[in-house]
C-alpha cells in the first residue's frame, strides 16, 4: 500500500507489512481519473504482471515474478492514437515511446503494474511502472519509485497477482 507523504504529494510512504519505505510517486501526486501525460498515479489497487531488468547491472535476482532480461530495441508504446498503445515493442518504431534500457538506472528493475492494460482505454495512462527511484525520490511521470536496495527486499516477495494499491 502506498500513501501521500506529509508535505509533499509527489512523495509517498510504501507499506508492505511491517516495512515502510520512502517512495516517489507521479509529480501530480494521485489521480481519480488518470490521463496520458498528466503526471499522476493512478489512485487504484493494480496487479503485478511482471517485469524487465538490466542484466548487466542486477545479478541474482531473486523472485517469483516473470522477468524479461531488457535488450536494446526493447520499447514500450505511449502514443494513444497507436494500435499498440500501453504495450511493449521493438525498434524501429516511429510512435512515441519510452525506451527499456535506458542509460540511467531507472530501469535497471521495471516491474508492470496492470494498469490500463488488460482493459486499455486510449489516453488513460501508459508505462504505469514500479521501478528504482531517482536520488532524492525525485516526481515520476506517474510511475512508483524505491530505492535499489528496498527493491531488492521487496521483489523477493512479489509474484504475479501480487496487488500494489495507491491511496
Amino acid at each position: 500500500m502506498l500513501r501521500a507523504a506529509p508535505r509533499d504529494r509527489s512523495r509517498a510512504i510504501l507499506q508492505f507489512g511491517i516495512l515502510r519505505l520512502p517512495a516517489a510517486w507521479g509529480r501530480a501526486g494521485t489521480v481519480l481519473c488518470k490521463k496520458e501525460g498528466d503526471g499522476g498515479s493512478p489512485r487504484a489497487t493494480m496487479r503485478l504482471l511482471g517485469g524487465y531488468f538490466r542484466g548487466d547491472r542486477i545479478r541474482n535476482l531473486v523472485t517469483a515474478l516473470p522477468m524479461v532480461r531488457t535488450k536494446a530495441g526493447m520499447l514500450w508504446c505511449d502514443a494513444p492514437q497507436h494500435a499498440a498503445y500501453n504495450r511493449p515493442v521493438s525498434a524501429p518504431f516511429a510512435a512515441s515511446h519510452e525506451r527499456l534500457m535506458r542509460d540511467d538506472t531507472l530501469y535497471d528493475i521495471c516491474l508492470v503494474m496492470d494498469w490500463n492494460i488488460s482493459s486499455r482505454r486510449r489516453g488513460g495512462g501508459s508505462a504505469i511502472f514500479f521501478h528504482l527511484a531517482r536520488p532524492g525520490y525525485t516526481p515520476t511521470e506517474g510511475c512508483v519509485a524505491v530505492r535499489r536496495e528496498d527493491m531488492l527486499r521487496l521483489i523477493r516477495h512479489f509474484r504475479r497477482g501480487t496487488r500494489i494499491r495507491i491511496l
